[in-house]
């Protein structure tokens, strides 16, 4: 397997896509942020200063998806179709789930990561008044879907 954003040089190149099929593309990441028990009923309570944690999170998190290639040097510029975050609360952390679409000539592997890590940077922001343990780990691509092969993590 070769990398794909190097040149003849060795210098770092965006990969040329425009040989590429426009395809439908979906691609689902999953990560968590750690906090104490307190803090979470604080945010199911609702009772956070800076506000709704988890709507607020959830607008950060589809506005990460949508700036993606303003943030990651090497990737396109990408007309998402839609992206969608979740949540599903534990006894210890908020577990977050991006989905991301498209109908283009790339995936959407990293808007999805990218979804997840500002969804959880927001949680982040908004409780640290009342939590500075909190950790935010485990981010990783659970599925990808279109262009040349599909990815399921087992």
């Amino acid at each position: 397997m070769e990398f794909t954003h190097f040149n003849e040089n060795g210098h770092a190149k965006m990969v040329d896509v425009s040989e590429k099929n426009e395809t439908q593309r979906k691609a689902v990441a999953r990560g968590y942020i750690k906090m104490n028990p307190e803090t979470i009923q604080m945010i199911l309570d609702k009772k956070m200063k800076k506000g709704d944690v988890l709507s607020v999170a959830q607008v950060g998190g589809i506005c990460g998806a949508k700036k993606t290639w303003d943030l990651i040097p090497m990737c396109h510029n990408i007309l998402l179709t839609g992206a969608d975050i979740s949540f599903e609360i534990a006894d210890d952390k908020v577990w977050i789930e991006a989905t991301v679409k498209t109908t283009g000539k790339t995936g959407v592997e990293m808007e999805a990561l990218t979804a997840v890590s500002i969804t959880a940077l927001t949680i982040y922001d908004m409780c640290k008044a009342v939590d500075k343990n909190m950790i935010i780990g485990d981010i990783k691509l659970l599925e990808k879907r279109g262009g040349k092969s599909d990815f399921l993590l087992k």
